[in-house]
């Protein structure tokens, strides 16, 4: 026994050097790419001297296939996320993109975008449980959409978060800060500013539209929100389908190459639009064939294809000698660094979001957040002699009618996911009001029939009616999408639907004396003239998301105040702008117009009322180096707590093609009833400059500026004058 235990410490020491030993020998053997404690760079090359040519050319397609020998799945990287995870089954809806661009809330964004992303990873575990590899189910999100919303006729400006660049940006890297997350080492999901650039219409002729802009509209307008979110950290770019200035997107050696690339040094890939480069041999004819596209979209910087063209003709163009391999290693790099960021080569287990699972989706949680964003978002045009909020005890019957009251194309708008828990507005009002409370629905009337409606003799019932009407996005959005859009998914004017106006005047004459209250949803302006003199109130609920509803209930019933505001300009008429297909800002956006229009950028109401005062004013004088600072006491004066928008814009000394004004700050505040809360803003100076068209470089100018405080682009509450010297 006593020899026993002499010989245990020694066999022990035997067993555990065997066992280090071997562990370093396995460690050995195992390749670069698969140590997940190797630096990032260090793993894509090990990685990259595994693959042959073809199985590199493989890769570079969005539904890249298995390589079975290197244990390499198949992953398909398209998938959407605009305003919640989409097409992938139960996942929360979100009011869409433009909806929460009125919310002038990145914080709430961000919150949006990180349950999004949850949501995506969740779902992404759940199929890789199940071996699946499904389109929409992966971790590579093709959001958000940071076009600029130039011309209210483009089908697609719902998905974008407005006309000004600035407010563009806060909110695109908002949503990119949530949906990446915060983890140094891993991306949460990987986020994708698109479309790369100055693609906003028409959708019709979009892939051989040639969109004409010149250097100054490009820097200040079309390229600031990209260059924003590239500085932000965004891990992909897609190109757009359109040429700019006579250079195909996805072949762009100005403007991709030598902007993104290398002028901005952007890290991250670069993907196509869908069919994209199958566009610039077929449709643009710019080259003549399938291989020449490849090379060009490899030298110009393209990763990843959006189609088959790279998979199937990256080796022929190495082959001709107009690319080589070395090219294709460095396009493919990319690519595969964005996937070890994700942490598809290593054990999933180690993942920091492997623990998300079936109770991440759609929870209570994110379903209170919808229903928050969405009441942010909404916008109240009209409250005539305060009609709203709906006083209790007032009204004993509603009716609720109209073509989009009981819609769930309106609630989800485009690129949408679904779930089993969507509450239309006819469901958020009736479960709103007492069990007491009579509550009617009735469809009203068709888009196009201007002569026969219903709900008129029931509206007469009712103590008051609540008609929901406007667009939908089968009447405007993607081309293919909208299919019932005349003019390819856009809009060719800013009319309500002519049954829905011939619908209202009905209701009014049928009921002279009884209140209406008009919800307009939609994802653009709209000419609200035609039926303004019709209703007493009027709400913007845009396509509001799950909890649209819920969220329009809470409003008419005073449970909170509106606090939307417009994050584009609603125009009197298409008339007063330029020809749709003109890309120069000129007298476009309340950057640049002129004329009269029905409602201002930023506008919104509320149902109490604020008054401002400087705390602390901007200095006089500034420098290149500094930073505008002020402070403005906001002040509830009425009798509702509620949230205000403050909003900071600048004028700028009068030279040519100088904006009128600009918005460069602004910030949510909520201030209780007789209550005062502080603001402060800061604006670094050198976010004045403009672009330079003599020199090509970004120049402050001197002269005299103004700072215009005010709660939209026309109301100017304070004011205050600064000098920049040279």
């Amino acid at each position: 026994m006593k020899l026993l235990k002499h010989k245990a410490p020694i066999l022990s020491a035997i067993i555990f050097n065997a066992l280090f030993y071997c562990s370093i020998s396995q460690a050995q053997n195992i390749p670069v790419y698969k140590d997940e404690h190797q630096p990032v760079d260090a793993r894509v090359k090990s990685l990259l001297s595994q693959l042959t040519l073809t199985e590199k050319a493989n890769l570079l397609g969005y539904n890249s296939q298995a390589i079975p020998r290197l244990n390499i799945p198949a992953y398909n990287w398209w998938n959407e996320g605009l305003h919640g995870v989409a097409r992938a089954g139960e996942a929360t809806v979100f009011p869409q993109a433009i909806g929460m661009a009125a919310t002038f809330n990145p914080d709430l964004l961000k919150q949006v975008a990180t349950a999004i992303s949850t949501e995506a990873r969740a779902k992404y575990n759940l199929a890789m449980q199940q071996d699946r590899h499904l389109q929409y189910m992966g971790l590579t999100f093709w959001s958000p959409n940071i076009n600029i919303f130039r011309d209210p006729r483009w089908g697609r400006g719902q998905e974008t978060y407005g006309e000004d660049p600035y407010l563009t940006s806060r909110m695109g890297i908002a949503y990119v800060k949530g949906m990446q997350g915060n983890d140094p080492q891993h991306l949460k999901v990987s986020a994708t500013a698109k479309h790369f650039v100055a693609h906003s219409g028409p959708e019709a002729t979009r892939d051989e539209f040639n969109a004409i802009a010149d250097e100054k509209d490009l820097r200040e307008t079309y390229l600031y929100a990209f260059k924003a979110l590239v500085d932000n950290g965004v891990e992909s770019v897609m190109t757009a389908y359109n040429r700019v200035n006579g250079e195909p997107n996805s072949t762009s050696k100005k403007l991709l190459n030598q902007v993104l690339l290398k002028e901005w040094g952007f890290k991250g890939h670069v993907v196509t639009d869908c069919g994209a480069l199958d566009d610039i041999y077929l449709r643009h004819k710019v080259l003549p064939n399938a291989v020449q596209v490849a090379a060009a979209a490899i030298k110009a910087g393209i990763n990843l294809d959006c189609s088959s063209i790279l998979q199937k003709d990256v080796e022929a163009a190495v082959k001709q000698k107009l690319i080589t391999e070395k090219d294709v290693d460095t396009a493919l790099a990319k690519v595969l660094r964005t996937e070890f960021k994700l942490g598809f080569f290593d054990e999933k287990s180690h993942s920091p979001y492997y623990s998300y699972g079936a109770d991440s989706i759609n929870n209570a949680a994110h379903t209170a957040l919808a229903r928050k964003v969405a009441t942010q978002s909404m916008v109240l045009l009209k409250n005539e002699n305060n009609i709203l909020p709906l006083k209790p005890n007032t009204y004993s019957s509603i009716t609720v009618l109209g073509t989009n009251a009981s819609s769930l194309d309106v609630m989800a708008g485009s690129y949408h996911g679904v779930n089993s828990r969507i509450v239309d507005f006819v469901e958020g009002i009736t479960g709103s009001v007492g069990l007491d409370t009579r509550v009617e629905y009735d469809l009203g009337s068709s888009y196009t029939d201007t002569t026969h409606f219903g709900g008129i003799w029931a509206a007469g019932n009712s103590d008051v009616s609540v008609a929901v009407i406007g667009l939908s996005p089968v009447l405007e959005g993607e081309a293919g999408d909208a299919f019932l859009s005349p003019t390819g998914g856009d809009k060719p004017n800013i009319s309500l639907p002519a049954g829905n106006i011939a619908f209202i005047k009905a209701l009014r004459k049928g009921n002279p004396k009884k209140p209406i209250i008009a919800v307009i949803t939609g994802g653009s302006d709209v000419d609200v003239s035609a039926i303004e003199p019709y209703v007493d109130a009027i709400v913007l609920a845009w396509y509001s998301g799950e909890q649209g509803g819920n969220a329009l209930a809470d409003i008419l019933l005073g449970k909170v105040s509106p606090s939307g505001h417009l994050p584009l300009t609603f125009y009197k008429s298409t008339a007063d702008l330029p020809e749709y297909t003109s890309y120069s800002m000129k007298n476009r956006t309340y950057r640049y117009f002129k004329g009269a229009v029905q409602y201002p950028f930023g506008f919104g109401l509320s149902y109490t009322t604020f008054n401002y005062a400087w705390k602390n004013k901007a200095k006089e004088k500034y420098t290149a180096a500094d930073t505008i600072t002020f402070t403005v006491q906001v002040s509830n004066t009425g009798r509702m707590d509620a949230d205000e928008v403050v909003q900071a814009y600048i004028k700028y000394p009068n030279s040519e093609r100088m904006p009128l004004k600009e918005l460069k700050g602004f910030q949510r505040v909520s201030v209780g009833t007789a209550q005062t809360n502080e603001v402060t803003i800061k604006i670094p100076v050198k976010e004045l400059q403009k672009w330079d068209l003599t020199n090509h470089r970004w120049k402050l100018y001197p002269g005299q500026y103004q700072l215009v405080v005010g709660n939209d682009s026309q109301t100017e509450k304070l004011s205050s004058n600064f000098t920049i010297a040279n």
